[in-house]
C-alpha cells in the first residue's frame, strides 16, 4: 500500500474534527472543576455550558435537558430501566418494546428484566413492522417504554419515527430515540420526532471518543439515574464532567450542526457513485435497505460468491478502512442481527460490507475503495475460474 489510507468507516468513529481538536486543546489550559465556586471553577462551568448549547442546537432542543454521559451505551443503559417517565405521565414504564434492528446496547435492555424485554420485527427493507408494534403496545403490561433509532448503524436505514410516537401515544407509551448515527446526518427536532428522550454519542459526528448526552424533550421526562454520588449533571449523572470530552462534542456538534443538508447532498452522490460502481464490478452485488429511505453516508453490499471478512483484509491492505457491519460486532463469526432480522440468508450475509462516508471523505477516497474492490473481485474470479 502506497499514499495515504481511504478511511470509510465513519459510522464506526469518525475522525476528529479540527474544530473539536482545537476546543479541546484549550480546554486543556483550564485547571477548574466544573462544580468549584472560584474562577477557575467558573471557567470550566461556562465551557461545558457553552458546549450544551452546541449539543442541544443539533436536535432542536432546550439546553437544560441535556445530560452528558460516557458515551450512547452508557445514555442507553440509563434511560432503558423500569421507572422512566414520559412527558404524557401515563406512569412509570414496566415493559420494553425494541426493534429487532437496534444497536446490541438497546437490545441488551438496559436495566429492564430479561422477561419484560419485547422485541419487535422489522420489514425485509429494515423497518420498524408498525401493525405488529401496535399489537405489542396492546398486549405487554402497561405502560410501555419503546427504543427505536432513527437511523440503523449497519444499513443507514431511516426509521418512521414520527409514525412510531404516534402509535406510542395513542397507547399510553413512552419513546426513546437512539440518534447515534442520525445526529449531524439528518435535520433532527426531538419536539418533531415525538420522543421522549434521545442519546447521542460524539465520536460519531467528528467529537472524542468516550462522552455521549441524554436529550430530554421536556422537564416532566424523568428518568432513574445509573450514577449517583456526586449530583453533576443536575443529580442525573454523577461525577465529575469530563471537560475536555464535553467541550470537544459541543464543538463538532456546532461544526455539523451548520452544514447538514448540503454535506448530505455531497456525501450522497458520492455513495451512489460508489453503489454504481461496485454493481458494474460485480453485477449480483446490490445495496441492503432499498427501497427505504437511507442515510446518505450509508452504504452496506452484499455480493454473491464474497466473503466479506476476506475482502475486508484485502481492503484494509490496499489502504482502504471499511467494516462488514458494526463495529461492536467486530470479529463475530455469525452474521449480522440486523441482516438476520430483515430475512437475508447466513451465506449472503456473510458477504456484507459497509462503507460509511463523512466529514473528512474526499472523492479520491472512493475511488482507492473501487480500485481495491475491482482487484479483489478479479482475484475471486480468476480463483474460481
Amino acid at each position: 500500500m502506497t499514499g495515504p489510507r481511504a478511511y470509510l468507516d465513519h459510522n464506526a468513529t469518525a475522525p476528529l474534527r479540527p474544530e473539536a481538536r482545537e476546543a479541546m486543546l484549550a480546554a486543556m489550559d483550564i485547571a477548574g472543576n466544573a462544580s468549584s465556586v472560584h474562577a477557575d471553577g467558573r471557567a470550566a462551568r461556562r465551557l461545558i455550558e457553552r458546549a450544551r448549547t452546541g449539543v442541544a442546537s443539533l436536535v432542536g432542543a432546550d439546553p437544560s435537558l441535556v445530560t452528558f454521559t460516557a458515551g450512547g451505551s452508557e445514555a442507553a443503559t440509563t434511560l432503558l430501566a423500569p421507572g422512566f417517565l414520559g412527558a404524557g405521565g401515563e406512569g412509570p414504564v414496566r415493559s420494553l418494546i425494541v426493534s429487532a434492528v437496534e444497536h446490541s446496547c438497546v437490545l441488551a435492555g438496559g436495566r429492564f428484566d430479561p422477561a419484560d424485554i419485547h422485541v419487535c420485527p422489522v420489514d425485509p427493507a429494515g423497518l420498524v413492522d408498525l401493525a405488529e408494534l401496535s399489537a405489542l403496545l396492546d398486549r405487554v403490561p402497561g405502560p410501555a417504554l419503546v427504543a427505536v433509532m432513527a437511523a440503523n448503524n449497519e444499513t443507514g436505514v431511516i426509521q418512521p419515527v414520527a409514525a412510531v410516537a404516534a402509535l406510542c401515544r395513542a397507547n399510553g407509551a413512552a419513546l426513546v430515540v437512539d440518534a447515534v448515527q442520525a445526529a449531524g446526518r439528518l435535520a433532527l427536532d426531538i419536539a418533531r420526532l415525538g420522543a421522549d428522550a434521545l442519546f447521542l454519542s460524539a465520536h460519531k459526528l467528528g467529537g472524542p471518543q468516550g462522552v455521549g448526552a441524554i436529550v430530554r424533550a421536556s422537564d416532566r421526562v424523568t428518568f432513574v439515574p445509573l450514577l449517583r454520588g456526586g449530583g453533576q449533571e443536575g443529580r442525573l449523572r454523577s461525577g465529575t464532567e469530563n471537560l475536555t470530552g464535553i467541550v470537544g462534542f459541543g464543538a463538532a456538534a456546532a461544526a455539523s450542526a451548520g452544514t447538514i443538508d448540503v454535506e448530505m447532498q455531497r456525501l450522497r452522490a458520492l455513495r451512489d457513485w460508489l453503489e454504481a460502481d461496485i454493481v458494474t464490478i460485480s453485477p449480483d452485488s446490490r445495496a441492503v435497505g432499498l427501497p427505504a429511505d437511507r442515510l446518505a453516508n450509508t452504504s452496506l453490499t452484499v455480493h454473491s460468491g464474497l466473503d466479506g471478512e476476506t475482502a475486508l483484509i484485502a481492503l484494509d491492505l490496499s489502504g482502504v478502512s471499511v467494516s462488514t457491519g458494526s463495529a461492536c460486532a467486530s470479529g463475530k463469526v455469525a452474521p449480522s442481527h440486523v441482516l438476520a432480522a430483515m430475512g437475508m440468508e447466513p451465506r449472503l450475509a456473510r458477504s456484507a460490507l459497509r462503507v460509511s462516508l463523512g466529514w473528512s471523505t474526499e472523492r479520491a477516497d472512493v475511488e482507492r475503495f473501487a480500485g481495491a474492490f475491482a482487484a479483489h473481485a478479479r482475484t475471486i474470479a480468476a480463483r474460481a475460474a
